[in-house]
């Protein structure tokens, strides 16, 4: 028990060595993210598309 009371009371102390970033810094971020999702679902949505197109033609 007392191995994970010093395990809780370390990790504490390392939590508060932690520099969290900024708003500004995560609500960059988080566009990015988003962009690069939107860029990628329609990329793939593409993708997708073009080759069941090819596929009727085959078929």
């Amino acid at each position: 028990m007392k191995k994970l009371i010093a395990y809780f009371k370390e990790s504490r102390q390392e939590m508060k060595k932690v520099v969290w970033p900024g708003r500004d810094t995560v609500v960059a971020s988080t566009k990015v993210v988003l962009v690069a999702t939107v860029a990628a679902a329609l990329f793939l949505g593409v993708i997708d598309f073009l080759l069941l197109q090819g596929l009727y033609l085959i078929f």
